[in-house]
């Protein structure tokens, strides 16, 4: 077959699994050699985790992850991508298309704040939320298309700005994909998946594109009845001396939520552990994303726009603020982002003390055309607490400088500067207003590569979170009418830690680290308002250890481990506990390929318990989550079956403390914990083409 008709070939093949409902999943990879494509009989098996850092690396807390680290592990939502970062775990509390909760290093993140995330260089955090700050959905992305996730955890990384107090994560996806494929997924409380993909190209350029369309019924009392669609195509090849790559991506979910439910409820019978309060909530929210961007080797250059629209009723205190017709409320986000940025990597001298300059600059606009909050009852607006337009605009500028002092020694010294710029005008006019602010965070760090497989690391730097603007020019609180305080729009955060990294070349590396981090002010989700709100400030102080071992050609480990103490610290509450800090998260997990056809992993995650109120008197309990996969190819076709939650743990997903009022209750309600479950046991099975 000629070069041309094998082209065609391709392009045919690729349009043929787009007009399908069928899916791309089980191998994307876009070279065989680097991810272990199933394309050849004895498969070679890649882990991210594996790639050395010792010499490299310029904290204990940093790495990469990607590869088989990414295609192994079964997952049962797209949000636990970012559980690729040692220590992180994400759940749920509400419907499977909102945004998930993030803990690490004793943050409850709520649903980003304080936790950054990047896809292919644009930022995926949205500022000033409908719903809650930081707001991080990853709902949109399409796992089967990520290779690669890079993190840093902790204020050490000048790249990382808004949002990057905790850690930063930046996901890099597949520019091809080695195949055309189609996959068709099923699986309990009416799962279905189906996904299709394929890469074809003229041997200068490539076009890669996938269709990826899920529906969900959910095990709860209430059909979820979720609905999601997502479209991604990318183009890319040279364009003068650059490498040019667009990309567009489109997503659209709706679905009804069950959101957490009171411990008595459950506990007097009157409500079934998967029931629910109110009926009426859900969601829908919509991305359309055009990205360009541009690489000329040592610099690049990317600009992007987002058009966004979220809409979300929810009601956590039920009939607390109206016997008759309930709390029900609606919260509106409609914008769009635009942005543009540029960043340089580049070594300066050839000799042992040469030097490494990387740079950037970056500028956002948010042109939030709605913000609203709107009392409702079933999905009937009945009264209009807050709509706003808000514009924000930002503009950053950041560098680091890495040399090596000596053979063993190197240093780095980076610093970053943000401005911000806003103007909300809000119905009610006294909480309209512009302001402006700016934020310098320095960064230094020391890595001493005390033996050929050991590296010792000392870290210190600066980030900062910004908080909702509306808070920055409000005047009345547009709950109760009352005066309320403003907040200030960018809340500095200071880190440092110490750590050490131990690597025996490619079959084994450990990290171990001690770290502190203190916030000026801390976000607490606050559950009878159903949003977050500025406290105190906070100190974190704990250690962090995550291990790696491929035992042999079949067989690999991965653990990691932190244990945090995290404490107020202003003069009114000193010492006193952050309620939802979780102080211990643990998670296990075992990966195996072999004979060329089969692959399994089982993960292991155990959350501990958290103080749900400052004075750490009540508490919610720890939960312990296992799931498998195991894979088997033979010729062009794939098998997966996954089970989750496979020790069918009755276990809480997520916890919170507060009143609320359940019909004939007293008019000032009930304390009580309210919580999620865990999804029960669920088994979903998966058939993948592949056309080679």
């Amino acid at each position: 077959m000629t070069r041309r008709n094998a082209g065609l070939r391709r392009m045919w093949l690729a349009c043929l699994a787009l007009s399908t409902c069928g899916s791309v999943a089980a191998n994307p990879t876009a070279n065989p050699s680097l991810a272990g494509s199933t394309r050849v009989v004895d498969e070679i098996v890649v882990y991210g985790r594996a790639e050395q850092q010792v010499g490299t690396a310029m904290s204990a807390s940093e790495g990469l992850v990607g590869y088989d680290d990414l295609k192994l592990p079964p997952r049962l939502r797209v949000g636990e991508l970012v559980e690729v970062v040692p220590g992180m775990v994400a759940t749920q509390h509400s419907g499977t298309g909102k945004a998930n909760q993030y803990f690490i290093r004793g943050f409850n993140l709520d649903h980003g704040t304080d936790f950054a995330a990047s896809v292919d260089g644009v930022p995926v955090n949205l500022r000033s939320h409908g719903h809650g700050q930081g707001y991080l959905d990853l709902n949109f992305l399409i796992p089967e298309l990520v290779e690669t996730a890079r993190y840093q955890r902790g204020p050490y990384s000048a790249r990382a700005g808004d949002f990057s107090s905790a850690a930063s994560v930046e996901f890099k996806l597949y520019e091809r994909i080695d195949a055309p494929i189609l996959t068709a997924a099923v699986g309990n409380f009416g799962y279905r998946r189906s996904l299709a993909a394929g890469s074809f190209g003229t041997g200068t350029s490539d076009l890669t594109a996938a269709v990826d369309v899920t529906r969900y019924e959910g095990p709860w009392d209430l059909d979820e009845d979720l609905d999601q669609l997502k479209v991604h195509a990318a183009y890319s090849g040279r364009l003068g001396r650059a490498d040019g790559r667009i990309t567009l991506q489109g997503y659209r979910s709706e679905w009804n939520a069950t959101d957490q439910i009171p411990d008595r409820a459950v506990l007097s019978g009157a409500l079934g552990r998967f029931g629910n309060i109110d009926d009426d909530l859900g969601g829908e929210s919509s991305r359309l994303a055009l990205t360009a961007a541009l690489n000329f080797g040592n610099w690049s250059a990317r600009a992007y726009a987002i058009d966004y629209d979220f809409r979300l009723y929810s009601n956590f205190t039920y009939f607390l603020e109206d016997p008759e017709q309930g709390d029900e409320f609606e919260q509106l986000d409609r914008r769009r982002v635009y942005g543009v940025g540029v960043e340089s990597d580049t070594s300066i001298g050839h000799t042992s003390a040469g030097m490494r300059l990387r740079w950037g600059a970056d500028v956002r606009l948010d042109d939030i055309g709605e913000l609203g909050l709107f009392a409702t009852t079933a999905r009937d607006r009945t009264r209009r607490i807050r709509s706003d337009r808000v514009r924000e605009l930002s503009a950053a500028a950041w560098s680091e400088l890495e040399w090596r002092l000596n053979s063993r020694l190197r240093a780095a010294l980076g610093a970053r500067l943000d401005g911000f710029d806003w103007r909300v005008r809000a119905a009610r006019d006294v909480n309209s207003g512009d302001g402006r602010d700016s934020i310098f965070s320095p960064k230094l760090a020391i890595a001493w590569q005390v033996a050929d497989f050991a590296e010792a690391y000392v870290n210190a730097g600066r980030s900062f979170h910004s908080n909702d603007v509306r808070g920055t020019t409000i005047a009345i609180d547009p709950v109760s009418g009352g005066s309320a305080e403003a907040v200030p729009a960018l809340v500095r955060s200071e880190g440092a830690e110490i750590g050490i990294r131990l690597e025996r070349s490619r079959d084994f590396n450990a990290t171990l680290t001690a770290f502190r981090l203190d916030l000026d002010s801390e976000l607490v989700y606050v559950g009878d308002a159903g949003a977050t709100e500025a406290n105190g400030a906070t100190t974190r102080q704990g250690l962090e250890t995550s291990v790696f071992w491929q035992l042999n050609d079949v067989l690999a480990l991965d653990a990691a481990y932190t244990t945090t103490n995290a404490e107020f610290r202003d003069a009114e509450s000193d010492g006193r506990d952050i309620p939802g800090a979780v102080e211990s998260t643990f998670v296990v997990g075992a990966s195996a390929a072999w004979s060329g056809r089969w692959s399994a992993s089982v993960r292991t995650r155990w959350l501990s318990g958290a103080p749900l109120v400052e004075d750490g008197s009540v508490r919610s309990g720890a939960s312990t989550l296992v799931n498998a996969g195991l894979t088997y190819r033979t010729g062009p076709v794939t098998a997966r079956l996954e089970v989750f939650n496979l020790l069918d743990s009755a276990d809480a997903d997520i916890a919170y403390f507060y009143a609320s009022r359940l019909r004939d209750e007293p008019n000032a309600g009930v304390e009580d914990i309210h919580f999620h479950p865990l999804e029960p046991r669920s088994v979903r099975l998966s058939l993948t083409w592949h056309w080679e």
